[in-house]
């Protein structure tokens, strides 16, 4: 699956979606964020860079333009059962572990992962896998990546760690879920929807996106000038929708977009408050490695400039299997089987392309 290194990428709302493919070398391998700075092509970073998950930047041979196909098959795949009460066991287990820091005191919050493998009865076609992922949800940035020491992972998120836009950068807090119900079925009412309501939000879904808002508004304040917020706003994201803002600014002289990158990554969303300490418990105590989920992905200084996004409702496709990954952040008030069904509830935006059969 990994004789090349490539890329498919579609941007929200796009009708074309790009090719990158590195067909001379392997991609680089980075030390750090701001190895980055002055660099362009594809980049594919990890929740935390090791020897077994490096920074990688795809340099492209080939880049294509090609439309996205309005006809797209979703014949089923037979899929074995999975095993769910042990999943659902696990994290029980880590859930215990991560919610006894919070209610001694410790974190304010932290982000709990886990991941359910699929495993299939026949080949995926990883290309028809993408064209279906841009289908099925047109809000999101949608992209492919397969590299031989990456893996090959398919993502479909709604989340901006960094962008150039309009001279200027961009940067999202998203945090608080909650499932798509019945009265979001009418895309033209959610559209409506997203701009302004936030009312049917609850208490703990507010208070972990203020979390997020409050922490890059102070990482900004070191790198940046010219800073303007829009929101609270409901985003929606496949088959949940989050709270969002964004954060608009201009770097300093001096600061570049590794500065930008080290300093916002892991947010909150993806890891937890305080950070250093959050960050280096789950490295410890989560059951499941991250890898690339809750990494970022996205082209840097190309002719479209840089859009690198979250990795999140993702899986890494490997032969015979499917690893798909979601996560939730935890407060003090968490109940237990409510964050659960969250992470069952991201993982269906990945099943859905999977057009799973169970046999």
């Amino acid at each position: 699956m990994n004789e090349e290194s490539f890329a498919f990428y579609r941007y929200p709302y796009a009708d074309e979606y790009v090719v990158m493919r590195q067909r001379d070398g392997e991609p680089c391998s980075l030390e750090s964020y701001s190895d980055l700075d002055g660099k362009h092509g594809f980049v594919f970073a990890p929740f935390s860079i090791t020897g077994e998950c490096p920074l990688l930047l795809l340099s492209p041979d080939v880049v294509e333009h090609r439309p996205v196909p309005a006809d797209v098959d979703f014949v089923e795949t037979p899929f074995v059962s999975r095993d769910i009460k042990a999943e659902r066991r696990r994290y029980g287990d880590d859930f215990a572990k991560f919610h006894s820091r919070l209610s001694s005191g410790a974190f304010g919050k932290i982000v709990l992962s886990r991941r359910s493998e699929e495993r299939q009865l026949s080949a995926l076609d990883v290309e028809r896998l993408f064209v279906r992922a841009c289908r099925l949800y047109p809000r999101m940035f949608i992209a492919l990546v397969s590299t031989r020491r990456g893996g090959t992972w398919l993502m479909s998120t709604p989340e901006i760690l960094v962008e150039s836009k309009d001279g200027r950068l961009h940067t999202m807090s998203v945090a608080g879920t909650m499932e798509i119900g019945a009265e979001d079925t009418d895309d033209s009412l959610m559209e409506r929807k997203c701009a302004s309501d936030i009312s049917e939000w609850s208490r703990k879904n507010i208070k972990e996106q203020q979390y997020v808002s409050r922490y890059i508004t102070d990482c900004l304040q070191g790198l940046s000038f010219d800073v303007s917020v829009e929101g609270p706003y409901t985003l929606r994201a496949g088959m949940v929708k989050h709270l969002a803002s964004d954060f608009f600014f201009s770097l300093k002289p001096g600061c570049n977009i590794g500065d930008v990158i080290s300093t916002l990554h892991p947010t909150p969303a993806i890891c937890g408050m305080p950070k250093a300490e959050t960050y280096d418990f789950i490295l410890a105590n989560e059951s499941s490695k991250r890898a690339y989920y809750s990494g970022f992905a996205g082209p840097l200084n190309c002719d479209e400039g840089t859009h690198l996004y979250v990795t999140l409702r993702c899986m890494e496709i490997g032969d015979g299997y499917c690893r798909l990954y979601a996560g939730g952040g935890l407060l003090s008030d968490s109940v237990e089987e409510n964050e659960w069904l969250e992470t069952e509830a991201k993982m269906e935006t990945m099943r859905r392309c999977l057009a799973i059969k169970r046999i």
